[in-house]
């Protein structure tokens, strides 16, 4: 996620648009440039927490793009994702995205959710199903809790690893590699079941030739190029930065294991939509009144921050910061989260220019590009 050109994108001689309202989801970049008459490659968009530090997908794919001309074939894809989730391929469907592989295992087993929760997880009768960490407060499960499906799209940035361990207890586990990769247009996620005959069912339900050829074909050649451990010490720093900047102009954001933090701000999306920068509406999740920020990268650091002034005149986020800060009501308590074993669960470590924390130890960074 680039951070992109700082300053106020819709003052001086344009006429002054109304912001469109924040749909049920995140990535609202797109529809928010174009009505206020900007392009796309103009907004830095915090609505969708992807990966700050995720390689260039783009061109990756683009040595595939002979794929193009064959039916997809997602054998050796397949075969690439369970070697990091350490299981056997028969126990994996690799799915056109998180929202399919949800939409498959809901449609097997039903399920319910206990709210705050991700708004694509079932609500009707059925096994518990679970965000980890947590989707929207960002805490992680603690160790010992339990459900039927655990939603793990933001687990290997929160921790490092590619998995809980879940699915070899009798759990289904749901993952997005869209967030990880930092390629929502792409369509990449997984099922990992509890057993192949688990997988089967719900294998059946799925059209063919559902996960797409430049997924399979580009999908190893990517894996080969994460690393977990860096990349979820570098967003934790990145966090520790993001912090320390929302609370210089009076914001109080909520303790956070993910990719993005939490802040009570009313009017505080329609604010920054002005300067060019989206963040998350809470609303749909019942939380009115906060806002998701994602984690950028430190282009996006320094834009946040220039964007984070008061406007002439005194309104804007001198108005904002009086805004009172998120309790824990209506947030699912930390419980232990087990993020700090991982080295990437707490806001205590702050990062020097020098890519080190203030102990001095090194800060992780990733192995792509910051985008």
């Amino acid at each position: 996620m680039k951070g992109g050109a700082g300053g106020d994108h819709v003052s001086g001689h344009r006429q002054v648009q109304p912001v469109p309202a924040a749909g049920p989801h995140g990535g609202d970049g797109a529809r928010v440039a174009a009505a206020l008459g900007l392009d796309v490659s103009e907004v830095l968009d915090l609505s969708a927490s992807m990966n700050p530090f995720a390689p260039d997908v783009a061109a990756v794919v683009a040595r595939h793009l002979d794929a193009l001309g064959r039916y997809p074939d997602p054998i050796a894809a397949t075969a690439a994702l369970a070697a990091r989730l350490g299981v056997d391929p028969d126990r994996v469907l690799l799915t056109n995205g998180g929202s399919e592989a949800i939409a498959l295992v809901a449609a097997e087993i039903g399920g319910h959710v206990d709210e705050p929760e991700f708004s694509l997880l079932p609500r009707g009768g059925g096994p518990r199903w679970r965000s980890n960490p947590n989707n929207p407060s960002g805490l992680l499960a603690p160790p010992d809790a339990a459900a039927g499906v655990w939603d793990e799209a933001f687990w290997p940035l929160a921790t490092g690893t590619w998995t809980r361990g879940d699915g070899d207890a009798g759990a289904w586990v749901v993952g997005s590699l869209t967030k990880l990769l930092a390629c929502p247009g792409l369509r990449a996620g997984y099922v990992l079941a509890p057993s192949a005959s688990d997988l089967g069912a719900v294998r059946r339900r799925q059209p063919l030739w559902s996960a797409n050829g430049l997924v399979a074909e580009a999908l190893p050649e990517l894996l080969d190029m994460v690393d977990l451990p860096a990349w979820s010490a570098g967003i934790a720093g990145l966090r520790c930065r993001l912090v320390e900047v929302l609370r210089a102009h009076g914001l109080d954001p909520a303790p956070s294991d993910a990719c993005w933090v939490l802040v009570g701000a009313p009017g505080l999306r329609e604010t920054l939509a002005r300067r060019g920068i989206v963040v998350r509406d809470c609303a749909s999740f019942g939380l009115a009144g906060r806002a998701r920020i994602a984690v950028p990268d430190e282009a996006g650091l320094d834009r946040l921050a220039a964007a984070l002034v008061s406007e002439p005149g005194g309104g804007g986020l001198d108005r904002l910061a009086a805004a009172p800060p998120p309790t824990r009501g209506g947030l699912p308590e930390h419980g232990g989260s087990p993020a700090a074993s991982f080295g990437a669960g707490n806001n205590s470590e702050v990062p020097r220019r020098d890519g080190r924390g203030e102990s001095g130890k090194p800060v992780g960074i990733g192995t792509g590009p910051p985008r």
